[in-house]
This record gives structure tokens, C-alpha cells and sequence, in this order.
């Protein structure tokens, strides 16, 4: 208890001091610094801090145009620069007030934020005793990924907004690879590759963290029961990466005046057992949260479902309905696509809360932006959905959307349960494809009215559609 109580005290002092302003040369945030990726074709937002009242000239190399600021009484300063068409030419912005500060190496491309909680964060390296499949090829291949920069924003707790934070880009090469979002680098490097152009990742990101983590006070307050008395918080909880608003203060603030393409997000396990739709809802709210403090629109917003875990019980179906939630907030988020995993976990990771096959979710969540947001109408993006079932005799039918052509398999689909009206279920036995979805049936079960498929806490479907997205786990219950 008074270790946390230190942490928490430590972090407020490290607040304070972060935002104090310097009376001398210009000084900037970590976001902007030499190797970054500033967003192409956009006014992009560069800001800092200076002595109060002077005046700061700001000169891309791109550009023959200086713009000039004058800072507040607080010294702070912001201003709007416009940006050309991505390219791999590097460039260089100076800040001046007297005394010159320049950055280097600059690229133009697309910027996009990791969040979520730790497996996003998990590195292309891996956890201890969590590796990322094909390490040792990833870093390879990384010879050729200089157009891959990564920031990451430490994870830092905070009683009030941060400015700033201790951190650099990274440039992509086998030296650093290890050390990017396996998530996040995966969809960086299949956009680069298909675009042909550089793409920047700020990870903000938290282990362990729950989606009223990265809510403000505001939507706290208005939406929730969260005690936010920062001074107690270890009392009513086990883990302080459980804690509401301090990781939203601390880890996410800093990067709100950064010019961004879009987010991916990869988050849920610590919200397995909420109750109804209160995830859904709580999510879609911080979705409408960060588009309204990025201030650029209604950002694109691509995240991954949670894995197959066992959660104490790999029969239970705690984790399906948090999956569930998941789905559901897919739909009633604009702009927004959903990723499904049921297929990314091996056999023997039922207690692995961190699944190794990373590069699929990465990958997935590339297509969706290539399709939806960069318009390669040439990619397959959504995973197959639930319609509708018929039932005629001890046969079920199940009519399912977005096959894209067809179901991946003929014979052997794995994942499926009916039940009666004994509301048990039991595994299906015999498949078949036909050309609205699949046809079930199971001896024990003469008269089905149901079916779920793969609706447990640890369940593995085999079911995926003409391009390999897997079918998203259902039930057509409410049980």
C-alpha cells in the first residue's frame, strides 16, 4: 500500500514538473523531435513552449513559407503547418526565437495511435514467456523499414492532464524492431508496403487497463460510478492499471495535439464481467472522447476483439459476452471496424492472455484501413457475420453475411453448438456448406433452437471466409 501510495505521489510530482516552462530557447514536446512522421496533406499541428511574449518562426524545409507565433503569457505556443504527399524524402523543421533548434530526418506519411492495454503494448520481442511468432524473421525483414517510425508514451499515471512526456521516435530497423507494438508494427508494415509510403505509431497504451481507464473526468463523472479520489484508489482496487482517469491524465493527453490519420485499439480482458451493454456503450463513449479532443473529425477507428482465454473456466462464457459487447460496438460506432481472433490462438494457449500469432491481428486491422479508409477496394476486410438460422427438422440452417465467395473449408468446420429447448448444448457433428452459410446437425439434439458458435471463454473456430477472416463468434439466443 505505500509503495502505490509513493508511485502515486511521485507521478504527481513528475507532473508538475513536466509542465513547467523553460524562460530560454525554444523547447518542444517529445512527439515532435527528429525522426517523426508528421501527417501528409493536412495542416498539421506543431506546438511548444518559450519565453512569455516572444516570437517563434517555425520553418518546414518543405515549404518556402515561415510561420510566425507569438507565445502566451505562459510561454506556450501552437501553430498549423501545411504538409505536402507522403514521400521518403526526409526533411527538416526550425524553431526559432532568437536562438535556432532544428529537427531532422522528418517524414511525411500517416500517423496513426496504438492504444488499448498489453497486447497492444506486447512488443515484436515478446513478454517473458509470451513470444511473438517469427521473432527472428521480423528482424530480418525490418532491414528495409526505416519508413516505420514508433513513438512510445511511457505508461504514467496522473491526477491532472499531461503535456508532455519522456520519450523519441524510433526509426524501423533490425536494431529496433523488438521493441514496436507487435500489433501496431504488423499493420504499419503491410500499410507502408501497399501504399509505398512511411507510416508513424504513438503508442499510448497501458497493460492491464480497462476502458474507464482512458475516460476523462468529465465522462467519468457524467457516465459512470467511478470513485476518481485518487488518494483511495488502491483501496478499491487490486491493481493500480485498474485505476479510472489517472492512465487517460497521464499516458493519452500527452499526444492530443498531434495531427493523426486514425487509431487502432486493442483492449476488453479486464472488462470481461461487466454487466449488460455497459461496454459497448462506455466504449463508443471514449471513441466520441478521442475524436472530439483530436479535433480532426471522426477518426477512423479499427480494434481487435479479445482472444480465446480461459478466465478461470475455459467452459465459461464470460469472455463471449464481453466479445459480444465487442461486436455490438461495431455497429453502433461510425467509421469503426472490428477484427476477430477466434482463429489467432493455438491449442495450447488457454491460459496465455497474450497469444503469440500477432502478425494476423496486425494484418487484419491493416486491411480494414486499406479498404475503408485508403480505399484498396481490392482487399477483402470484413469477417463473416451472423444473419439469421431456419430450422427444418433435426437440421439447422445458418445464413451468414460477408462470405465474400464462399466458406474457406468443405468439410471439418469446428466451433459449432445446438441446443433444444432443454437450452443444452452440444456439439455439432455434422457440417456442410451451402451457399448462404452452413447446415448443422447433432444426434443428441431432434429438435434444435439454437445455435452458438465458438461462445465459450476458450473456444477455437476453424470457419472464415473467402479471403481467411474468421466468422465472429455468436450466439442466436439470448440465454
Amino acid at each position: 500500500m505505500r509503495t502505490k501510495m509513493k508511485h502515486l505521489m511521485a507521478v504527481m510530482v513528475a507532473s508538475l514538473a513536466m509542465t513547467n516552462t523553460v524562460d530560454a530557447k525554444v523547447r518542444l514536446p517529445h512527439l515532435v523531435g527528429d525522426n517523426m512522421v508528421v501527417q501528409q496533406q493536412s495542416a498539421v499541428r506543431l506546438w511548444g513552449w518559450a519565453k512569455p511574449g516572444a516570437v517563434v518562426k517555425v520553418s518546414p524545409s518543405w515549404s518556402k513559407t515561415t510561420v510566425k507565433v507569438k507565445t502566451d503569457n505562459s510561454g506556450r505556443w501552437h501553430v498549423r503547418v501545411s504538409t505536402p504527399q507522403a514521400s521518403m524524402t526526409p526533411h527538416s523543421i526550425t524553431f526559432d526565437d532568437g536562438e535556432s533548434l532544428t529537427i531532422n530526418n522528418v517524414l511525411i506519411g500517416e500517423v496513426w495511435v496504438c492504444a488499448g492495454q498489453s497486447n497492444m503494448e506486447m512488443p515484436v520481442k515478446g513478454f517473458e514467456n509470451c513470444p511473438v511468432d517469427d521473432y527472428n524473421h521480423v528482424v530480418a525483414d525490418a532491414v528495409g523499414s526505416s519508413a516505420i517510425r514508433s513513438v512510445k508514451v511511457p505508461s504514467v499515471m496522473s491526477t491532472r492532464p499531461l503535456d508532455d512526456f519522456q520519450g523519441e521516435w524510433r526509426v524501423g530497423s533490425p536494431q529496433t524492431v523488438g521493441d514496436f507494438s507487435a500489433t501496431g508494427y504488423f499493420f504499419a508494415r503491410m500499410v507502408s508496403r501497399t501504399l509505398q509510403i512511411p507510416i508513424g505509431l504513438i503508442e499510448a497504451n497501458k497493460g492491464g487497463s480497462r476502458v474507464e481507464s482512458w475516460l476523462d473526468e468529465s465522462n467519468l463523472r457524467r457516465h459512470t460510478k467511478e470513485d476518481l479520489d485518487s488518494a483511495t484508489m488502491h483501496q478499491r482496487f487490486r491493481w493500480d492499471f485498474h485505476y479510472p482517469l489517472l492512465w487517460a491524465n497521464g499516458t493519452f493527453h500527452p499526444i492530443l495535439n498531434y495531427t493523426v490519420k486514425g487509431i487502432i485499439y486493442y483492449q476488453g480482458c479486464s472488462n470481461v464481467g461487466d454487466p449488460g451493454n455497459q461496454y459497448s456503450e462506455r466504449l463508443k463513449l471514449l471513441v466520441e472522447q478521442w475524436r472530439r479532443d483530436f479535433a480532426l473529425g471522426e477518426l477512423p477507428f479499427y480494434f481487435v476483439q479479445i482472444a480465446p482465454y480461459h478466465y478461470g473456466d475455459n467452459q465459461g462464457t464470460g469472455g463471449a459476452l464481453l466479445r459480444e459487447q465487442q461486436y455490438r460496438a461495431s455497429t453502433i460506432i461510425p467509421n469503426c471496424a472490428m477484427v476477430p481472433t477466434v482463429d489467432a490462438v493455438y491449442p495450447y494457449e488457454s491460459q496465455q492472455i497474450h497469444p503469440a500469432q500477432k502478425q494476423k491481428v496486425g494484418e487484419r486491422l491493416a486491411y480494414s484501413a486499406l479498404k475503408k479508409t485508403y480505399g484498396c477496394q481490392q482487399f477483402i476486410c470484413d469477417a463473416p457475420t451472423y444473419r439469421n438460422m431456419e430450422v427444418k427438422g433435426d437440421t439447422v440452417y445458418v445464413r451468414l453475411n460477408h462470405l465474400e465467395g464462399g466458406i474457406n473449408r468443405l468439410e471439418g468446420l469446428e466451433g459449432f453448438e445446438i441446443a433444444g429447448s432443454d437450452r443444452v448444448f452440444h456439439p455439432v457433428t455434422g457440417t456442410y456448406n451451402w451457399r448462404h452459410g452452413v447446415m448443422l446437425v447433432s444426434p443428441e439434439v431432434k429438435h434444435p433452437v439454437a445455435v452458438r458458435y465458438c461462445f465459450r471463454n476458450f473456444a477455437l473456430g476453424n470457419v472464415a471466409n473467402q479471403g481467411g477472416l474468421p466468422l465472429i463468434p455468436f450466439r442466436s439466443d439470448d440465454w
